[in-house]
Formats: C-alpha cells, structure tokens, sequence
C-alpha cells in the first residue's frame, strides 16, 4: 500500500487502455515466477542482451550519454558496458516476483553489505537519515536489505504510469521492503519531513531528472535533480549517506553503506541547496564510475536547450 490520497475512479476508456498495456506485464511476472528466482534471473538477462540491446532504440540515448560521460572510452568498451546494462536491466525486471527471496541471512543468503556503522551512527544521532541511491544493479535490494536490518522507515517511488503495473510492484516490494511507500510530490515530501522529525530512515532514488529541480553537475554537465534530500538535511539536520548497489553473479548483490555527506552551511539557503546537491550527484557519480556497467544509461538525465529554454520562461 502506497502512502497517498485514494485514486479516482479511471474512465472506462483509461481502464481498458491500462488492462491491455499490463496484460502482457502480468503474463511475464506469472511466467518468472513459476521459473524460481535464478531461472528468471538468466532468463531476464537473455531478454536484455538479445532483445532490448538489439531491437530498442532507446539504446541510442544509452550510447550518447556514455560517449559524453566518457569521451576517452573506446567502442567496444562502451558496447561491453552497455550489453551488461540490458542484462542486468531483465535480470531486475524478472526478479519483481521474487524480490521476497533476497534474503541477507539463513541458509541462502542472498546480499551482502558493508558500511552498516555509518546507518547505526545515524540513527543513534536521532535526527533521521536518508539512503541516497541511483537505479544500481536491481535497486529494490536496498530497501530489502534495509528493511532486514530493522532501519523503519519508508521508500520514496515514482509510480510507474500504469497503475496496475504500480499496484503489482508496490505489493512486491511491500513483501520484502518497507510497508510505507511514498511517492514523490509535495504530499510525499510532507510525509518524508514527518519519518525523518522521528529518526526514521528515508530511502530514495536521486539519479532521475525532475522539472522542478535544481541544475547541479553531474559528469560534467548540468542535470536536473530533486532539491528535497539537501533541504531536508538542512532542514532537520538528517544524514546523507550514499549507498551503491553491485550485482555478483545472479541473483545475488554486494551493497555499501558510504560516509555520509558532511557540510558545514554557509546561511545562504538558495546557494547552500544548489551546493549541497551537487555534493549529492557527485556521490553518486562516484559510484556510476566504479562500475559503469551496473547503472541505467538509459535515463533522460542531462538539461537540455530545451529546459533551459523553459526554466527562463518560469524565471
């Protein structure tokens, strides 16, 4: 169950439209399932390499933004990088099923993680604390791997824009993750402010482009990112602590709890929010560079004319 205001009722024209474009959803999730965790997984993953690499042209926005982030990086390199991509992009697709599987202890454990005092020292300091992530390997390990560890709290989501493909993947993450799921908005953000006033722990993407949002490098190049986590932390005093996510082999992940971000504001609330986002995307970027491979190229990431264009408009 999601964190947010009953949905209206959807025309009947919206209900059909949905239902067809999930069928096939469903019918994938109904097959992995039936296929157990690791058959899925390679299942998945041969989907990726064969037919995501090579019949979707949005692998083109992938090799643009690579040839950008890495203009020394040679051809076949950039193809090794991105194939890897469009594995592990079916393996986390056909892992949604068995997402209650990934377990950090018993006798099949599948996550490892490090970096654990700096979430302890966190939440010993009671003002909150926020994981700051990107969509690494299958990122809905973090939020199981911190549920394990008893870190309450909640998981901030953009709901995708089928609501039943949303209803199936919220009750998936809720089987094995946080039973609060927030999605982002002003609402979302007013109920963040509220886990984090009592210690909790918030749980969050930060590597998606976003309208409303603050223009901080990132590869070099100015891209558009959520504010929210540098004004909460300003705000409430809570911990930023970036956390990467390295597929191993399979169906099994490595996680890292990284220090958390210090800095010291300056009393200039616009200039230390645009400062300490940056400080933000280049926490993540440090994790993108360590392992290309495990991160979605895939994003509309960077401004482009356009939005600059736009954001003069509003100005």
């Amino acid at each position: 169950m999601t964190d947010s205001e009953a949905p209206k009722p959807l025309p009947l024209t919206d209900i059909l439209r949905y239902g067809a474009e999930a069928a096939p959803f469903h019918l994938f999730m109904g097959i992995f399932r039936l296929l157990g965790i690791d058959a899925a997984s390679a299942f998945g993953g041969f989907i990726g390499r064969h037919v995501f690499y090579r019949l979707t042209p949005v692998i083109d926005r992938a090799r643009d933004n690579l040839k950008a982030a890495f203009p020394d990086m040679g051809h076949d390199e950039r193809e090794a990088i991105i194939r890897e991509m469009c594995d592990n992009l079916g393996r986390t697709v056909a892992e949604y099923p068995h997402l209650d599987k990934l377990k950090l202890t018993g006798p099949d454990p599948r996550l490892q993680i490090t970096g654990t005092e700096h979430a302890q020292a966190a939440i010993a300091a009671g003002k909150g604390l926020m994981f700051i992530s990107g969509h690494f390997a299958n990122w809905e390990a973090m939020p199981v791997t911190a549920t394990a560890l008893g870190y309450e709290g909640g998981l901030v989501y953009r709901p995708p824009n089928n609501p039943y493909v949303d209803r199936y993947i919220s009750r998936m993450r809720a089987a094995a993750g946080p039973k609060v799921q927030i999605s982002k908005g002003a609402q979302g953000t007013r109920k963040i402010f509220t886990l984090l006033r009592r210690g909790l722990a918030i749980l969050m993407l930060v590597d998606q482009k976003t309208e409303q949002g603050v223009a901080a490098p990132f590869f070099g190049r100015d891209a558009m990112t959520t504010p929210a986590p540098a004004a909460l932390a300003l705000k409430l005093g809570s911990a930023l602590l970036p956390t990467s996510n390295e597929r191993l082999q399979g169906a099994r992940f490595r996680l890292r709890i990284r220090a958390p971000i210090e800095f010291t504001p300056s009393g200039d609330h616009d200039a230390d929010i645009a400062a300490l986002t940056a400080r933000i995307n280049a926490a993540i970027e440090e994790c993108v560079r360590e392992r290309p491979s495990q991160w979605l190229w895939i994003h509309r990431r960077w401004t482009t004319p356009r939005d600059a264009t736009k954001n003069l408009k509003k100005g």
